[in-house]
């Protein structure tokens, strides 16, 4: 609404002092012209605008003018919480209301406090998402934030990985984690969650809900996540590691990694030591220590060093198959890349 952004535009020269047109533009996403509009209407209502002409000009409030326009609504309260967010909250459809009220709130503090708040704006920023991932596409966030702001049931069509299934769901919460969006929902009487990315379609059901008394989200996130991971780490793998890997533990298998490395026995004359390590099932756990190559060595339990010993020797027989020409990987592999039990190698 332009009632909206003159009073962003006001309160953003009331922080900021002088700022040019085209700042402001970029601010309130609008055009050049559109600014030049806002600030005659400003002065026609009685706002004192000044124009600075030259390099270093722009447009500034009269000194000492200051105005007290600064109530908050509803939906700009609720994003303050978001104030260390930008990023998700504007996936959340917030991000031109959490700028909104972050502008009123400025402009309410005096000019200590506003000009501490400013820096921590400053120097502070929140980056969500884990290293070298392209966030998920997340198409129906908006309208599964907006259900869970409304109490809307929703009948949400899902991709699982054992298929698809429609399910009708009370959103009871959203969270972010590692920069994925999970919907916490109540559904078939169970609460459960959902990765906002497979969803593959919304309905709304006309249908409110209430949310059960005493439910929190952040209570329920713990506890579920506490169950997940005991769930996966199905077993400990004993290892003999490098220094290198001694970096690369805690980075690659996160607190698992972290307890082992604490755990550690006395380092020998060439600085590897001994480590207990929680692991997932053998199939997964094979691919993860994969991951930390000829700096790790697994002694125990034999089946996993046997099968991590197996899937060495497949890549170095691969590798040295191609190595020594098609005719030879060929003789090996059979043709299109399958091996002598006929299971696919590698794609023909």
């Amino acid at each position: 609404m332009r009632a909206d952004r003159l009073l962003s535009l006001l309160l953003l020269l009331q922080n900021r002092g002088r700022m040019t047109a085209s700042e402001l533009a970029a601010e309130l996403e609008v055009s050049v012209r559109t600014v030049y509009r806002d600030v005659e209407a400003l002065g026609a209502a009685g706002v004192p605008v000044c124009a600075d002409r030259g390099p270093e000009g722009g447009y500034r409030l009269m000194d000492g003018y200051r105005t007290r326009l600064t109530g908050l609504t509803d939906a700009e309260a609720g994003s303050l919480f978001l104030a260390g967010m930008p990023g998700p909250a504007r996936d959340l459809g917030l991000g031109a209301v959490l700028a909104s009220a972050q502008l009123k709130v400025q402009a309410a503090l005096s000019a200590e406090p506003a000009g501490q708040a400013r820096r921590v704006q400053e120097r502070f920023h929140l980056d969500a998402p884990a290293w070298f991932r392209e966030a998920d596409p997340v198409p129906y966030l908006e309208a599964v934030a907006a259900a869970v702001w409304e109490q809307r049931v929703l009948r949400v069509h899902y991709r699982r990985w054992r298929g698809e299934v429609r399910r009708e769901v009370w959103p009871m919460g959203l969270v972010l984690k590692g920069g994925i969006w999970y919907l916490v929902a109540l559904a078939e009487g169970t609460v459960r969650t959902y990765r906002v990315s497979r969803v593959l379609a919304v309905e709304e059901t006309g249908e409110v809900f209430e949310r059960p008394a005493g439910f929190d989200l952040g209570a329920h996130w713990e506890e579920s996540s506490r169950r997940m991971e005991a769930a996966l780490r199905q077993g400990v793998a004993r290892l003999r590691i490098s220094p290198r890997a001694q970096r690369l533990l805690p980075m690659q298998f996160g607190a698992a990694g972290t307890e082992a490395l604490r755990a550690a026995g006395a380092p020998d004359e060439d600085g590897w030591v001994e480590v207990e390590l929680a692991v997932e099932a053998e199939a997964v756990a094979v691919g993860d220590l994969l991951r930390l190559g000829a700096e790790a060595e697994v002694l125990d339990p034999p089946e996993l060093r046997r099968s991590v010993m197996t899937a060495v020797a497949a890549l170095a027989d691969r590798y040295r198959c191609r190595d020594q020409g098609p005719e030879n990987f060929r003789e090996v592999h059979g043709p299109g890349g399958t091996d002598r039990r006929g299971e696919r190698q590698v794609p023909s």
